[in-house]
Order: structure tokens, then C-alpha cells, then sequence
């Protein structure tokens, strides 16, 4: 039997399903051929299982996985990152013969299914470059995080769309880390076996302020391949790197940071129009649930959504 290919995300919390949701229509929207699969710890609420079944996802049950007690300690302002370890769990899933793990926090704006045909050696991973200009000065991240040791400041459109930047020997530390919004990969029995270990023994560990990007970064060194930009379009490099950013060659859009679009209405100017997006697709779901009258479902959601 031929082996599946899916779009993987996790879920956690209520609180996120609206997110799920929208995701899984944007893929029906863009004509995906892909399913999107959520895998949930048992923290999830019987009704977010509930909505989902209801709305035919399919669910794959996965225990959280995180650090030995007390190796890595979350700054207060990056607590949402507790349960992004569990994301990994993702290259557990045997079944698959590749998936592309995606975040919540995403729409897919243009059809991406090219990235389950992207020529990938076998142990290896591929995922776009961490942002690491720091915009928002936040004080406790890397002290070479700024605009010049960033992998996106060389970049113009439109070679950035073919050609994103590779680490070479003397490119800076920051060229070397990914962000794993979006992550291609091929599951495997090794591939688990490995990150869960170098999560258990790695002195590195204690040190990563991203949880399972840092991991993934130090896991894959020298063996990830850099996605374009478009693929995981981060909302801020709208405004940061304007020469490699056109909003027409989007595939998946990134809402980064603590403020997620269906948790406020009220954003800066910079990325009310981006936010904007999240709800226009939002209509699509909550129209189409309305006519298949699932209202236990757009119950649900309007309850985990900002008034």
C-alpha cells in the first residue's frame, strides 16, 4: 500500500482550535491534494475532539514530550513555547512517508504542495531561516541577533523566491538557526529515537530560548536545507525586509509573537492588514460550518475567538 503524505500540525488546547480549523480550510481553499492530520496530546478537551472528528480530521494521539525536570527554564514572555517540544513527535510518525509540520498560527494563502516532492537526502530536513533582526528589542534574546547577521538581509525579490541564503564557513551564528514554522521531513524510527535522546542527554538543551527550533537546528547541523522565504513567511519580515517581500508570492503566512489574530482585534498598524487576512478566511469556515449546520462546532469556536 502506498505510503500517506500529510500536513501535520499540533493541538493542544481549545483555546487554539479556531486556528486548526481555519488552517485545515485554507488547505480545501488553495486545493491541497494533502489532508491536514492534527496530532493533539490527551490535554486536548473531549469537544475540541469532538469539533474535529465532526469536521473530518483525522487525529493521532501523542504523550507532550519535554526536557528532564528542571534542565530548561522558559523566560515569562516565551511561556506559549511550553508545548512546542511536542512538536516533535511529529518525525515519530512512521506511517507517513513524509509530512510537512506546520504551526497553527498559519494560513496557507497559495497552493504548497511541492514541498512533498522536494528532493530531500535521507536524515535530512528542510525549513526556513529564524528571522534575526530582533525588531522588537526584546532584551533577552541573543546578543547577535540583529539585522546583520540576519540570513534574510541579502535577500531581493526575485531570487529570494529561488535561492535563500546558505551557510557558509564564516556566515554568521545566525544563518545556521531555522525556524520551524514549517518543517519538510521524512518520519523514521531513527529520527525519533535521535531527537528524543538529544533531548534527554544534550547539554545544549538548557541553553536554546526557542524550544524545538533550537533543538532542531542543532540536531540537523549541516544537514537541513533551507526553504524560501514565502514557504514560511514570517509577518514581520513584511516590514524588515521589504526587498525580498511581496505580498503576491505568499504560500504560508506566520503569526509570530504572543498576539494571534483570532485572540484580539485591537493590533498595531503594521499588521492590521495581515491579521486581516486570518479573518477573511476565518468567514470562509465560519460560513461553511454554518450551511453544513454544525453548531456545536461554530460554538466552540466563537467561544476560543476575540469578540
Amino acid at each position: 500500500m502506498e505510503q500517506r503524505k500529510a500536513y501535520v500540525t499540533l493541538l493542544t488546547k481549545n483555546s487554539y482550535l479556531p486556528a486548526a480549523l481555519v488552517l485545515s480550510e485554507c488547505l480545501k481553499q488553495v486545493g491541497s491534494k494533502y489532508p491536514l492530520v492534527i496530532m493533539s496530546t490527551p490535554s486536548l478537551p473531549p469537544e475540541g475532539r469532538e469539533a474535529l472528528t465532526r469536521q473530518g480530521l483525522d487525529i493521532i494521539t501523542v504523550d507532550s514530550l519535554r526536557p528532564a525536570p528542571n534542565t530548561h527554564v522558559l523566560s515569562e514572555l516565551d511561556v506559549r513555547f511550553a508545548d512546542t517540544w511536542t512538536k516533535l513527535r511529529g518525525f515519530g510518525l512512521v506511517d507517513f512517508e513524509r509530512i510537512v509540520l506546520l504551526d497553527c498560527d498559519m494560513i496557507v494563502i497559495r497552493n504548497m504542495d511541492e514541498l512533498f516532492d522536494l528532493d530531500l537526502p535521507d536524515g535530512w530536513i528542510a525549513a526556513a531561516h529564524a528571522c534575526a533582526c530582533n525588531p522588537m528589542k526584546i532584551a533577552h534574546y541573543p546578543a547577535d541577533w540583529i539585522p546583520e547577521n540576519c540570513a534574510y538581509t541579502p535577500l531581493r525579490h526575485p531570487t529570494a523566491l529561488t535561492h535563500p541564503t546558505q551557510t557558509q564557513p564564516g556566515s554568521p551564528r545566525a544563518h545556521g538557526l531555522l525556524n520551524s514554522g514549517t518543517v519538510v521531513l521524512k518520519p523514521s524510527e531513527e529520527a525519533i529515537s535521535g531527537l528524543t535522546e538529544f533531548l534527554s542527554t544534550s547539554p545544549l538543551v538548557p541553553t536554546f530560548l526557542f524550544p524545538d527550533q533550537d533543538l532542531l537546528a542543532a540536531f540537523y547541523k549541516g544537514q537541513w536545507k533551507p526553504l524560501p522565504w514565502c514557504y514560511n513567511a514570517l509577518k514581520t519580515l513584511r516590514s524588515i525586509h521589504q526587498p525580498l517581500w511581496r505580498d503576491e508570492e505568499i504560500r504560508c503566512l506566520h503569526y509570530i509573537f504572543a498576539v494571534k489574530p483570532w485572540q484580539t482585534r485591537v493590533v498595531d498598524e503594521w499588521e492590521k492588514e495581515m491579521h486581516q487576512w486570518w479573518w477573511d478566511r476565518f468567514r470562509l469556515l465560519e460560513d461553511r460550518l454554518r450551511q453544513e449546520g454544525d453548531e456545536e462546532t461554530m460554538k466552540l469556536v466563537r467561544e476560543n475567538i476575540a469578540q
